[in-house]
């Protein structure tokens, strides 16, 4: 089996070395534009094989889709961040090209591969890719909730001094600001996090949750990679392996939830046919309130590649 991850970038690198320590697969090929970029990353990492004592064996390649043919799953991680200047709608028709170009070209040699995208703006480039590929929307999905409540569960672990094994949470909603952290749906082994915490603690993380991404810009003054790669390579191993995980993943509504035609995050279950399915949980007013504004935010964005005329088709 194989697993291609498009983009040799920070991202994408540390999710083919997190995907090649696990094992899941025999062969992951790791594809860049830029020349040598992902020939290099690949040989650094295959030589700590014998270190790290794994046997997947990774290859680098430059603009071959060749190479990625027959892919059980391709993680799409290409894309520009966002510079100074640079207007939302600007990252959303750089970005849409990308993802558009990649996309293609891995499914003509890919053509039954499930298809993880990691690209910002996440929800509309995950639509991106489902009109590129022609696929269907339980094969084509973002990875931006996991991500997401890894952040969340990391806060409450510092906040409480526990181990982020025993933390359990659920994150809907759009990758960004609008996310919605769900507190009442959140234990610590068990136990419900509002037994743990006040209510203005937990507030305080909720908020720092949301704004997770933006802090560590501020810190790095780059994106984060560690966390994000690791995520996407989660994903792939609970489609390679069958786990049928339980995850919050950017996925297109058709109905759940009484929302139609948005990419937007929910807890699905995740497996080797893909989302296998879309689990709807009981949410209260409040909640509800909070995930009909990221979807509403969500689709402006949708709407801003839709009037780009990329794309013919509907997805």
């Amino acid at each position: 089996m194989k697993i291609t991850v498009i983009g040799a970038g920070n991202v994408g690198a540390t999710c083919a070395d997190v995907i090649a320590h696990k094992e899941l697969v025999k062969d992951v090929v790791l594809l860049d534009i830029k020349e040598g970029i992902a020939e290099g990353k690949a040989l650094d990492m295959w030589q700590s094989a014998a270190i790290e004592n794994y046997d997947t064996r990774i290859t680098g390649v430059t603009n071959d889709y060749e190479a990625t043919a027959d892919s059980s799953v391709i993680i799409i991680t290409s894309g520009l961040p966002r510079k100074p200047g640079m207007s939302r709608d600007d990252l959303i028709s750089t970005n849409a090209k990308i993802v558009k170009d990649v996309t293609s070209k891995a499914v003509k040699h890919s053509p039954d591969a499930k298809i993880i995208v990691v690209a910002n703006p996440l929800d509309v480039m995950t639509y991106t890719a489902c009109l590129a590929s022609g696929k269907d929307t339980r094969s084509v999905f973002g990875m931006a909730g996991i991500l997401d409540t890894a952040r969340f569960k990391a806060f409450i672990a510092t906040a409480l001094n526990c181990s982020p094994k025993d933390v359990q949470s659920l994150l809907m909603g759009g990758h960004g600001d609008t996310m919605v952290p769900l507190p009442r749906y959140t234990t610590v082994s068990g136990i419900p996090l509002t037994d743990l915490m006040d209510k203005e603690t937990i507030d305080a993380i909720v908020d720092r949750t949301r704004k997770g991404g933006g802090e560590l810009v501020k810190l790095m003054g780059t994106s984060a990679w560690y966390a994000p790669g690791a995520a996407a390579a989660q994903m792939a191993e609970s489609i390679i392996r069958d786990q049928h995980r339980t995850f919050p993943v950017c996925v297109g509504l058709k109905g759940e939830y009484g929302m139609n035609d948005v990419f937007l995050g929910v807890p699905v279950k995740l497996g080797k046919n893909g989302i296998e399915e879309i689990i709807e949980v009981e949410l209260n007013g409040e909640e509800r309130k909070l995930l009909e504004e990221s979807s509403n935010a969500v689709k402006g964005v949708m709407g801003i590649l839709d009037d780009m005329k990329f794309f013919d088709n509907k997805c």
